[in-house]
């Protein structure tokens, strides 16, 4: 008699499921580019709509016809640059070896982190410097009306000597989303998923729920391990335990506007749960997490060439 067998059900492209540390992420990796700019950028998600445009695409079956598309539109005041740090590189990874702040820092800053009162040396040899990277904290007064900043780091592209000078002539002063992005651009986008809490392994993992006739329970699985182990394995069956409130990132998400006008984007009665937007960005499809949470936009790892498009229309009904 052939032997039955059937594969465990349920993706697991991400393990362990737990949540995330914080609820915006760290930039951890940044392609690398010849001008020394900016490689991300920091906006609030406001909401979604759809707009209309004409597909350009070479040897797309709609090429040249008029196409619809879902977007997710941003509200992106500037980001302060407060310091900037140097790192160099050894074999337990990144040492930080010079730290540079600002004179006169915002006040909204304090409610955030304690500063240091003196700035560190930075070393005049650039051969024990492996990167530099600026610090930058939001401005949510602009866009949600609260008052504590988001901090983080953001990488610089070009060589170290231009990565030091634009470093030193942006200290103190702000990057706007036109001075990283350009239209048409693909750009990636990291953000925090929706939280969902403690679930079971029907949602957590999709496994078929069992027949009327099955023992006790209907939305299970079978056994969790084996007898003789006395103990569930990691990774090897579907349980229950967190869904959602972890990192993910979309990969290659075209730039289709950038403008300072919101009524050129905004729903009558503003959008649900967030409001008005001033300084925006239009991107293709959707990104993780809920409205008003911070997503980290960076320069594409995977990027395609630039292809801009000229909206035509832009849905501005109420969502109400």
């Amino acid at each position: 008699m052939a032997k039955g067998h059937k594969p465990r059900a349920g993706s697991r492209a991400y393990w362990p499921k737990k949540r995330a540390a914080r609820i915006y992420p760290r930039i951890r990796s940044a392609p690398k580019t010849k001008e020394a700019i900016p490689l991300a950028f920091a906006a609030y998600k406001a909401g979604m709509t759809h707009v209309t445009y004409t597909d350009t695409k070479e040897g797309s079956p709609t090429q040249g016809q008029d196409i619809s598309k879902a977007v997710t539109i941003f509200d992106c005041p500037s980001l302060v640059v407060y310091g900037f740090t140097t790192y160099r590189k050894t074999p337990y990874g990144f040492k930080c070896t010079g730290l540079v702040i600002s004179e006169k820092p915002s006040k909204d800053l304090e409610r955030k982190t304690k500063l240091p009162k003196t700035s560190s040396k930075i070393e005049k040899d650039l051969e024990n410097i492996s990167d530099i990277r600026l610090l930058v904290h939001t401005k949510p007064r602009e866009a949600l009306g609260k008052k504590k900043p988001e901090i983080f780091e953001v990488p610089i592209g070009g060589e170290k000597e231009e990565k030091l000078e634009y470093a030193k002539s942006k200290l103190g002063q702000e990057i706007k989303i036109t001075d990283v992005f350009k239209l048409g651009e693909f750009i990636d986008a990291s953000g925090i998923s929706k939280g969902k809490g403690f679930q079971g392994p029907v949602k957590r993992f999709g496994v078929k729920i069992r027949g009327r006739k099955h023992t006790k329970k209907r939305r299970h699985i079978g056994v969790l391990s084996a007898r003789n182990i006395a103990r569930v394995l990691p990774n090897s069956v579907a349980y229950a335990g967190q869904l959602g409130f972890q990192r993910r990132t979309e990969y290659n998400k075209r730039i289709l506007k950038v403008g300072e006008k919101g009524e050129d984007v905004n729903p009558k009665g503003g959008f649900i749960n967030y409001g008005l937007v001033k300084n925006y960005l239009i991107i293709e499809g959707s990104v993780p997490g809920p409205r008003k949470r911070l997503i980290i936009l960076r320069k594409g790892m995977r990027a395609k060439k630039e292809q801009p498009v000229e909206l035509k229309k832009i849905s501005l009904e109420s969502q109400q």
